[in-house]
């Protein structure tokens, strides 16, 4: 395992929707070397965002094992879970998740602040990272204050606030214009070229996957 940074072994999930069951994951199995950068492809309901949310122990599998960062995450407990969520992975999601009472800075700091950082030395990062993302001149400003595009570059500097290991990125140019869309894909591609960070896309978009060196592609809950 120490060769790899992600470990997914025969991993099944399904969900109760009233009386019926949805079996969204059929044995899938994925490794994730350091440094790697991989495309999740797959139509909507494929399994896409399941799969992100079980290898970033956002959820737990019915079947199967994951590894990650060392951590053996259907084993792990609540806080052992959250800590590798807060300081080893960084998530961006398509709908953002900015908290609307805090500015630009503000919300980059919330996970140095769960980490428990000096705030003065967390808002240095945060400014230094807002910077790097092109928003140098808009940390002041509310999420409402900011148009798609800068929302996401707020969420791509706040996942990577802790310097993760891992970024899992969902569908993050989904509510976004193609160029705009086009720059925040470049934009991930050179900061993980920076750090070495291992990056994971999960998109429906075929441009968006082809920039990805390797491509795993999801259909009806399997990896074909």
């Amino acid at each position: 395992m120490s060769e790899l940074l992600l470990s997914a072994q025969n991993i099944g999930k399904s969900y109760t929707l009233g009386k019926r069951r949805l079996e969204v994951l059929r044995a899938v199995s994925l490794e994730v070397g350091y440094g790697e950068f991989i495309a999740l492809r797959g139509a909507s309901g494929a399994g896409k965002s399941t799969l992100l949310h079980l290898l970033g122990g956002l959820d737990t599998p019915d079947t199967g094992e994951i590894w990650c960062a060392g951590t053996h995450l259907t084993r792990a407990s609540e806080s052992e879970l959250a800590h590798l969520r807060n300081v080893k992975i960084g998530f961006i999601f398509q709908a953002y998740h900015l908290l609307p009472e805090l500015d630009a800075r503000e919300n980059v700091c919330v996970p140095a602040r769960l980490a428990r950082v000096n705030p003065a030395v967390a808002a240095r990062r945060a400014e230094e990272l807002l910077a790097r993302v092109g928003l140098e001149a808009r940390q002041d400003h509310k999420p409402y204050e900011l148009s798609g595009g800068e929302q996401q570059r707020v969420a791509i500097a706040r996942a990577l606030m802790n310097e993760p290991e891992l970024i899992l990125a969902d569908e993050p140019t989904g509510n976004l214009d193609s160029h705009t869309g086009q720059e925040i894909v470049d934009l991930l591609i050179q900061l993980r070229t920076e750090r070495n960070t291992t990056l994971i896309i999960a998109t429906h978009d075929a441009d968006v996957a082809a920039r990805a060196p390797k491509v795993v592609q999801l259909v009806d809950g399997q990896i074909q």
